[in-house]
Order: structure tokens, then C-alpha cells, then sequence
């Protein structure tokens, strides 16, 4: 924890303030902090960082069927923010996925209030879950990210918006409420499937558009040491083409847009535990969506009306009292990501259920730079059949 030298013999208001400030300190130094967070936070003038992951993946044989491996520069990412003073700040993130896909991951301005309180605008992470708020490969156990967190949330999850961002210190509570543009679920066909979910309707600020503005929240309790809890939500409908020039006078035009949108409730829950050597993290993701009837059949997809999603995980750090900065943990993760829990009006297909075990070790040489390995069993509701893959990899932040 930092260093804090306060006098305490002033007045109680001085007391209390003291106390305020040593429990934001405390909560900085026992829970990791995302790139915006560590630049908001920061002294004025320019910050830069950047964070990357280098993987190998190799997918077990089938019998005697060969497959090859693959090596990827997964993703490298650089931060650029700018702290004007000490209440206005402005972030961002530009990530290479793959070598050759460029992306912006985060773009905000965020203005203080006040001390506790302050404003965002501009292109931002939606705080659904842990992973799409705390995504930096090192911040992680496993290669890869989880698959919960690829299907149901979906992440990297960001959309262009206006947010409000709060804590409540003698409540040990941060909170954020946000209005942003919507998923597009219908451009020149059909965007969301039963395989995939809404992943695939992500804008990513890429000339997003908008009819209503969706309504996304998040509250985070920190009060006991080593302790995070949280609970996000998601409310809104998905955008569609099929509105742009629509003539709101013919009917008959007005319902054929209204069966390619899509209504979105999501909700989640999610824990982090830290105590010594030992490491406990969990989450569960569901979302209802409505309209999917008419929405298959005007797009021929197999959409779900319901989505869940939900992980457990333990992590033990060996290397414990070793006298040593290093850490290597050893971790287990069980998790079942549904595109299918429920449908409407069409059969469940039960490939869609899929539960995936990983179990691995991951050797953290620096804070921000450590080396991984694991192997995950995949499986499905609709086979018998398990496959294998081993994944090793490189991440750093910094």
C-alpha cells in the first residue's frame, strides 16, 4: 500500500478524511486496475502503456487426424492518456489484433465532479463481468480469456456513450450508470445466431448508429479486505438498418422492421477473492432476449431467447513465503457458456451448451509480465466426444 504520512490531530473532519483516503489507497493496492483507471488516477500530463499477449495453440488429434498448431500475436495494445489537471483526464486505447486488425478500444473524456463523482463521454467498456472491465492478459489465469466472456458477455464489449462514475466511501461501494448506442442486429441481414449469441453485433464505435439509447449499470462492494463483489445489468433494444428511412405511415413496413430488433436484458454477478496464497474468482451471466421469434424467421438465423453463462475458479500461488516477488499459481477453472438455455419457436440445439475444464500454471516473473501454459477439455451437450487443446503464451502490461 502506499505510503501516507497524515496528521490526525487536527479535527475529526480532517480524521474522517484521512480514514477516506487510506481506504482508497487500500482498495487500489488489493484490486488490480484497468489501463483507464491507472491513467484517470495518475499525476498530470501525458501517460503511456500498453498491454499484449503472444499465444500457441495446439488442438489434440482426433484419432489419426493431424492438426496443426497456431501462433498468433494474439493482441498488443497501447494506451495514450492525457491528464489535463487533476479533474479532467482523457484515455485511450488503439489494439492490433493479429498482426493485421486495427481497432479503438476505449476513446473518453472524463471530467471530475467531485472528488467521488465524475462524468464520461466518448467510446467506452461496457461493466458487464470482470474480464470486459479487467481484460489485460496478465490480470488473468489461462491463455485465453474465458469463453463465458467471449459469448455471453460479449468481450472486448465497448460502445459509444455518456457514463456517470461514482464511489461511495463509507459504503465501500463504486457504481457506474451508463446510456450508450445499442448492438446491431440487423444491417443487410441477420447478425446474431445461436452459435455466437450477440457477439457479432458489437459496434466498437465504428460509425455506430442509434435509435434509442440502451442503459447499462454497474456496482462494486469492496468492503472486506481481499473481497470484490459486483453486480452489472444491461437494458435496451438492438439497433437495425431497417429503420433508417423508414416511412413510420405504412404499417405494414413499420412491423416488418420491428421483427429484425432484437430486446436485450442482461444481468450478471461476479466475485473476486484474494487471501494469502490463494486466489477465488467467479461469475454468472444471463440474458433474456425478446422478439427472437420474428426475428429468425424474417433473418432464417436460430437465435436464442435465453443466454447464460457462469465459471468458477481457484488459484494457489506456490511459490507463497518463498521470500520471492515471483509468483507461480497453479489454477483450475470449470465453465458452461449456453447460447441455447432457452429458444422460441425453434429446437434447441444442444452443441450450443458447451462446458470447458482448464487447468494450468502461470508464472508471473514481474508485476505485468508473466508466462502461461494450460490445457482445456471442451465438450457439448450434443456429443459424447471431448477435445483437447494446449495453449502457452506471453503477456505483459505495462
Amino acid at each position: 500500500m502506499p505510503l501516507l504520512i497524515i496528521s490526525l490531530n487536527k479535527n475529526k473532519k480532517m480524521k474522517k478524511t484521512a480514514v477516506f483516503i487510506m481506504l482508497i489507497a487500500l482498495f487500489n493496492s488489493v484490486n488490480a486496475q484497468n489501463s483507464a483507471e491507472k491513467i484517470i488516477s495518475g499525476n498530470s500530463g501525458l501517460h503511456i502503456g500498453g498491454y499484449g499477449q503472444v499465444d500457441f495453440n495446439l488442438v489434440s488429434r482426433e484419432g489419426t487426424v493431424h492438426k496443426n498448431g497456431t501462433l498468433d500475436i494474439h493482441r498488443l495494445v497501447t494506451f495514450l492518456g492525457y491528464n489535463f489537471n487533476e479533474k479532467t483526464s482523457f484515455v485511450s486505447e488503439i489494439e492490433f489484433e493479429h498482426v493485421t486488425e486495427v481497432y479503438v478500444e476505449q476513446a473518453f473524456l472524463d471530467y471530475k465532479i467531485k472528488s467521488n463523482l465524475s462524468v464520461s463521454a466518448g467510446l467506452m467498456l461496457i461493466p458487464m463481468g470482470i474480464q470486459n472491465l479487467y481484460h489485460e492478459p496478465s490480470t488473468f489465469n489461462g491463455v485465453e480469456r474465458t469463453n463465458v466472456d467471449k459469448y455471453i458477455v460479449p468481450s472486448t464489449w465497448r460502445e459509444i456513450g455518456i457514463a456517470l462514475n461514482g464511489r461511495s466511501i463509507e459504503h465501500s461501494v463504486n457504481y457506474q450508470a451508463m446510456l450508450v448506442n445499442g448492438f446491431n442486429g440487423f444491417d443487410e441481414g441477420g447478425v446474431f445466431s445461436g452459435q455466437s449469441g450477440l457477439r457479432r453485433g458489437r459496434q466498437k464505435g465504428a460509425k455506430s448508429y442509434i435509435t434509442y439509447p440502451d442503459f447499462a449499470a454497474r456496482v462494486s462492494y469492496y468492503g472486506h479486505l481481499g473481497l470484490n463483489l459486483g453486480f452489472s445489468a444491461y437494458v435496451g433494444d438492438s439497433e437495425s438498418k431497417a429503420y433508417d428511412g423508414l416511412d413510420l405511415a405504412d404499417e405494414t413496413a413499420v412491423a416488418t422492421a420491428d421483427s429484425t430488433m432484437i430486446g436485450i436484458q442482461m444481468i450478471g454477478v461476479d466475485a473476486r477473492y484474494t487471501k494469502g496464497a490463494l486466489q477465488l474468482r467467479g461469475q454468472y451471466i444471463v440474458a433474456n432476449l425478446s422478439n427472437t421469434n420474428q426475428y429468425n424467421t424474417k433473418t432464417e438465423n436460430d437465435l436464442g431467447s435465453k443466454l447464460t453463462g457462469y465459471y468458477a475458479e481457484a488459484g494457489y500461488n506456490l511459490l507463497e513465503g518463498k521470500n520471492t516477488t515471483e509468483e507461480l499459481i497453479a489454477f483450475v477453472r470449470y465453465e458452461n457458456y449456453n447460447t441455447h438455455a432457452e429458444v422460441e419457436s425453434i429446437a434447441i440445439i444442444d452443441a450450443y451448451n458447451r462446458t470447458d475444464i482448464t487447468i494450468g500454471l502461470g508464472f508471473k516473473v514481474a508485476k505485468g509480465a508473466m508466462f502461461k501454459a494450460d490445457y482445456q477439455i471442451k465438450s457439448n451437450a450434443g456429443s459424447d466426444e471431448k477435445t483437447g487443446q494446449f495453449n502457452f503464451g506471453t503477456a505483459v502490461l505495462f
